[in-house]
């Protein structure tokens, strides 16, 4: 595979599982419903693993432009890469968001509630709050990023493991720093899923709250970019 397609196929497979098992725990009718954050948690962590696994070897395994920007902040990734990678995570993150849309879709027009069905999609603060939103996805987002820095080069590989240690990290800040925002820490994973919400034809469906859809994309890009300066001055 070529980066590119490597970077869209990861992400898409990251948002339909990710979609997809917040799709079951909110939804009507579904043998997951009501299951909790927990559930979440781990679907969203299968998600990052099985995305990572089918494209670390053809392109890194961004899948997040929170990590490809605090890469190349970083120094070990070429800036003129960016923009590509970019794209293919948000065509990757719409289309995951189509398949989670369309494997519940039957669920999605037996569900009255229009905040269950944007919840999907995308995030939501439990408190709205924009200057601590935006702080919450920076500490979430600055965790992940530089939690990967320092995975990238381990002194003991796992194999076909290697992936296992960045999905136990979104696993751990989903369960951790999960409650404020619903840690987005990835602009793609929301902000993509966020316009095939308010392009799709789904029930009685409530507004894609674009007032809020700042927050998930401005936050994790500084807690990337901090990240990334935080490895490249303080410990590299």
């Amino acid at each position: 595979m070529s980066p590119f397609l490597a970077e869209l196929i990861g992400t898409a497979i990251l948002i339909t599982l990710g979609a997809g098992v917040v799709a079951n725990v909110v939804l009507s009718k579904t043998y997951g419903n009501n299951s909790g954050l927990i559930v979440i948690a781990f679907g969203w962590a299968i998600g990052v693993f099985t995305g990572v696994y089918a494209s670390a070897a053809a392109s890194g395994a961004h899948l997040n432009p929170a990590v490809t920007i605090g890469l190349a902040v970083e120094g070990s990734f070429d800036w003129d890469k960016v923009p590509s990678y970019i794209l293919a995570q948000m065509i990757g993150a719409m289309t995951g968001a189509f398949v989670a849309w369309l494997a519940y879709k039957k669920h999605f027009d037996a569900t009255e509630d229009g905040n269950a069905k944007l919840a999907v999609f995308c995030t939501a603060p439990a408190i709205p709050n924009p200057l601590y939103n935006v702080i919450t996805e920076i500490v979430g987002t600055f965790v992940l990023v530089l939690g990967a820095l320092l995975m990238a080069k381990p002194e003991m590989k796992l194999g076909a493991l290697d992936a296992l240690p960045i999905a136990l990290l979104v696993l751990g800040i989903g369960v951790s720093l999960g409650g404020p925002t619903g840690y987005a820490i990835n602009p793609a994973r929301d902000l993509g899923p966020r316009i095939m919400h308010a392009i799709l034809p789904i029930k009685n469906k409530r507004d894609s709250n674009w007032g809020y859809a700042w927050v998930p994309v401005v936050g994790p890009v500084i807690g990337g970019i901090l990240a990334g300066l935080v490895f490249k001055f303080v410990i590299k």
